[in-house]
Order: structure tokens, then sequence, then C-alpha cells
């Protein structure tokens, strides 16, 4: 299982340092929140520009973000691999896939917690990443939802059953004992923040996750 660690939680006064504690992480996780969307407002594709000097990790890009088709370019040219966006932020869910995909960058789409994972049906096909939010976007300090395993579980037969080639991924209140859960489920990637970087030895909790 891939382990994307999400760096909100860490010390920005020394970001570059902070990124180099979990550079065994193959993926990077950026939680892009507008303040509209979600409550709570972070950066923009400004970020991944600063932080490309200093990795050469997979950029996985989560817009929590209203009208997603403005912006998702800026993100494409500052270095990210995979744009996420959430399927209740937009009414072009088709077009905007193909015009992500046309920048030569996967794409993903998350659900919130409330938002029926048979939404995401007829876009199956298409994507190379779902995102399942285990938690409510936007808000800290939530526990992992329970609920979340059936979504995992329903996208991964239908992977099977229709040989279909996305990736699972599932966000919020990720632990060691929920990880082993959601993997068993069939979840290729998880996001960890504050897990991880409220430890002091963070490479050796994200290879633990990894290998749960």
């Amino acid at each position: 299982m891939i382990c994307s660690p999400s760096f909100l939680s860490s010390d920005f006064s020394k970001l570059e340092s902070e990124i180099k504690s979990i550079s065994n992480a193959k993926w990077l996780h950026f939680d892009v929140m507008d303040g509209k969307f979600v409550d709570n407002k972070t950066y923009n594709h400004k970020m991944l520009k600063k932080i490309k000097k200093y990795s050469n990790q997979i950029f996985d890009c989560h817009l929590m973000i209203e009208n997603p088709e403005k912006f998702y370019e800026d993100y494409a040219k500052n270095g990210a691999n995979i744009i996420t966006f959430h399927i209740e932020a937009t009414k072009n869910v088709h077009q905007l896939i193909e015009k992500i995909k046309k920048l030569d960058v996967k794409v993903g789409i998350s659900i919130k917690p409330d938002t029926k994972v048979e939404t995401l049906k007829p876009y199956l096909k298409d994507l190379d990443l779902i995102l399942i939010m285990s938690v409510e976007p936007g808000k800290g300090g939530q526990s992992f939802m329970p609920s979340s395993l059936d979504k995992i579980a329903y996208l991964n037969s239908e992977r099977k059953l229709n040989k279909y080639d996305y990736l699972i991924e599932v966000d919020g209140g990720i632990n060691l004992e929920n990880a082993k859960r959601v993997k068993d489920v069939g979840c290729d990637i998880i996001v960890v923040g504050s897990f991880i970087f409220n430890n002091k030895n963070r490479k050796a909790i994200i290879e633990e996750l990894e290998n749960v």
C-alpha cells in the first residue's frame, strides 16, 4: 500500500526539512482548500512550485475547491502528477476528466462522506484514481468513518468485475489500526497527516503504514 503524506500539519516555517523528513514516501499529498467548497483555506498552486525544488515525489493534488475547471491548469503547470476534484464541485464531470488528461496528468474524483459511491459509476472507466473521504473535508481532528470501508469494497469489486485500472485512495483519520482495515477491503493509497507529523521518526511510521 502507498502512503501519501499530507503536510498540512507540518511546520511551514521549515517546510524544506519537513518534506525531507518524509522523503521515503513516494507520493506527497496536497490538500487544496478555497474557503468556499470547504470552510478552511490553505495554499494554492504556488506551493507545488515551491516544493518541486526539493522533492521528486509524485504530487497528489486534491482540489477541495469550487469550480475546479477554472483552476486545474495552474496545478498541472506547476508539477501535479495527479489532479483529483470533487464530484460535488462541478457539473461538467466528463468534460473536466478529458481536459485534465489532455495535459498528460492523471485524473481522480473524490466524494464527500454523504455522497453515495454509486454516483461515481458512470465515470469509473475513465478514472486513474478515486479518493474516498473518511472524514468531512476541511475540518481537522475528526475520526475515521467506518462507512468508508463499504465504499472502498464497492469500488474494489467494480474494478475487479470490469477490469478497471483506477487506484483507490482514502483520506481522513488514518492510523495503523484502520490502515489495515482499508487495505483489507482493497485500498491502494492512504493519505496520512498528523499521525505522521506528530511522530519523531516519520520515515519509520511511513514504512510501518505501507506494510500493515
